[in-house]
């Protein structure tokens, strides 16, 4: 479905970026709709950071043209950053100011007078559970909290178009929901958001429509139960308990999978996609149980963010892409 440019909040096209003889993005192309939440999937080094960085002003394509909030990123950047909030892989705070100082200083930054953004301040450190730790130099601070700052001064200037880059990297799962509450608020409010990720998870909690990179390009594009379905409905675990069976299992398993065996040796687990789960789990257990073979255990699950990047990529989220 073709959506109209006015209901566009994000438009990239053919977004190149080149670092010598590497290339970070390859002829990109990215839309994000009025006040959604699109998922920028990819291994590392798939060049996910690249991208935003281009569209939050702070590198240049090599070729490629982008607007944000209508104004375009090459001609009118200073246009660009008064519209936009940023929170990257790294909390960008001064850990020697305190949280209060920190943000108060981000909203001047922003152009804003100091009682508004005093008065801002103290509405974020108060939706973000740091009252207690408010005048506290951000040093002495665990790293989910400085993490809840980081995002806290994205949305200072309540920005209509807000950048996550793995915002939750690190995050103990607590923290990560929070995080998720208020990045669910700030939609409802109307603020469209990017966010990269490498957990699935994430983007099924958030993202309205998902585009999975790879080697700076885009492979696939849509919903999560979309890209889900693209790697089957869900996935048969099976893990024996000798390694000299493992081969045994493999077999069985091939006769009812819909799509790739993906083998893990050393813990003697097997794992395929299979279409129709239930029947598939009685055939495999039935059989590897008339031919002796001793489970540890086997089960049928939902297909993981693993599952999908190795079917798409050919590798794992978690793996780094060659430099």
């Amino acid at each position: 479905m073709v959506i109209p440019s006015q209901d566009l909040t994000v438009i990239a096209h053919g977004l190149v970026k080149r670092y010598g003889d590497v290339t970070a993005l390859d002829g990109l192309d990215l839309e994000v709709q009025c006040g959604t939440v699109l998922g920028l999937l990819g291994p590392n080094g798939a060049g996910k950071t690249t991208a935003v960085s281009i569209l939050t002003t702070l590198v240049k394509p090599t070729e490629g043209t982008a607007t944000v909030a209508g104004i375009d990123v090459l001609a009118d950047p200073k246009g660009v950053r008064s519209r936009i909030g940023l929170s990257g892989q790294y909390a960008a705070v001064d850990e020697h100011l305190t949280a209060t100082e920190n943000l108060e200083m981000i909203g001047c930054l922003y152009g804003m007078k100091r009682s508004e953004a005093r008065s801002r301040t103290n509405t974020l450190i108060e939706r973000f559970r740091l009252t207690e730790a408010a005048n506290r130099p951000l040093k002495t601070f665990s790293g989910g909290m400085r993490r809840r700052i980081d995002l806290a001064g994205a949305l200072i200037a309540d920005p209509p178009v807000l950048f996550l880059d793995e915002p939750t990297t690190g995050l103990d799962p607590r923290s990560r929901g929070e995080l998720w509450d208020v990045i669910r608020d700030r939609v409802k409010s109307g603020t469209t958001v990017l966010l990269t990720t490498q957990y699935l998870e994430e983007a099924d909690q958030l993202a309205d429509r998902i585009v999975v990179i790879n080697h700076g390009k885009s492979i696939a594009e849509g919903t999560a139960d979309e890209l889900k379905r693209r790697v089957g409905g869900e996935h048969l675990d099976v893990h024996v308990q000798r390694q000299d069976q493992l081969a045994i299992a493999e077999e069985v398993l091939r006769s009812v999978a819909s799509g790739p065996l993906r083998l893990l040796h050393d813990d003697a687990k097997a794992s395929v996609p299979v279409a129709n789960g239930v029947e598939a789990l009685r055939t495999v257990l039935r059989e590897l149980e008339g031919k002796g073979v001793d489970i540890v255990d086997i089960g049928l699950r939902r297909p993981t963010l693993d599952d999908v990047f190795m079917e798409l990529t050919g590798h794992g989220a978690s793996e780094e892409e060659p430099a």
